[in-house]
């Protein structure tokens, strides 16, 4: 399995190299439907990504966002956001990475998710804990919700129809903030290495999370959907945290989702 991880970082930086030069040059972005972006970043990073994987792996499956994947019915899956945070790239704003998360039958067993701005490299593989650079990394001690810093995300689209805005404000109103950097794997990352507390969002797809998800269990948090429930990397929504305020945020969801709120929305008066 070391050989796995060893050769994902390896890729994880190689393409990092690429997206930073890519960055420095400010590129223009298209639209992919209507409200998606991608830029040639995205491109080239994920065919150096393909390339690689298949050169040193060519048995196993690849998933990638922007379609470059590869299916050969074998157990082994890699799932590959080449530029996770492609709006943030787009626009020059630093919060983007790549990662790369290898399943084995069903379970995640390697991870990495590379932000090339810090630099940092968060790497993990099942049963040998999460790393940050090199050094071992936990998820925080914090116990109730009241004092954690979380984060989420939204869709491009139709935002402020979005479910999840409800679950945003009766957060940002109960705990000590929520961040919304606009790159899931980073979220997740953090989780694992006790930045936040706690994430959750809705319709990400397994590359967005393959690898964080591994972080995050591998450095002793918990993973599930909103409810509670198994976490599936094609479910509609993901929940991960340090496990001590696991059974709290799947309850106040669930009061959310009930109808039950603490803060009601308030109006503005703009005059």
């Amino acid at each position: 399995m070391a050989s796995y991880l060893e050769t994902a970082v390896d890729i994880a930086r190689e393409a990092g190299a690429v997206l930073a030069n890519f960055f420095e040059r400010r590129i223009p972005y298209e639209l992919k439907g209507d409200f998606d972006l991608v830029t040639e970043a995205d491109r080239t990073s994920e065919k150096l990504v393909v390339e690689r994987l298949r050169s040193h792996f060519p048995s196993h499956n690849i998933v990638a966002e922007e379609g470059g994947g590869h299916q050969s019915g074998s157990e082994y899956c890699w799932y590959v956001d080449p530029l996770d945070g492609t709006t943030n790239f787009a626009h020059g704003f630093p919060v983007f990475n790549v990662t790369l998360g290898l399943e084995r039958a069903g379970e995640m067993i390697a991870g990495v998710v590379f932000d090339p701005t810090r630099p940092e490299m968060f790497t993990a593989e099942r049963g040998s804990g999460a790393y940050l650079n090199n050094r071992r990394i936990h998820v925080s001690k914090a116990k109730r919700v009241e004092e954690s810093l979380v984060a989420t995300g939204f869709p491009s689209q139709k935002r402020h129809q979005n479910v999840n805005i409800h679950y945003y404000y009766q957060m940002a109103m109960t705990s000590h903030g929520v961040r919304r950097a606009g790159a899931a794997a980073i979220d997740l990352a953090y989780v694992a290495s006790g930045r936040l507390e706690g994430f959750w969002e809705y319709g990400l797809q397994p590359w967005d999370m393959a690898a964080g998800i591994l972080l995050v269990e591998e450095a002793g948090g918990v993973c599930t959907d909103m409810q509670g429930a198994k976490m599936s990397l094609r479910g509609p929504h993901l929940l991960a945290d340090n496990g001590l305020i696991h059974g709290e945020m799947v309850a106040f969801f669930a009061a959310i989702a009930r109808g039950e709120v603490k803060y009601p929305m308030v109006g503005i008066d703009a005059r």
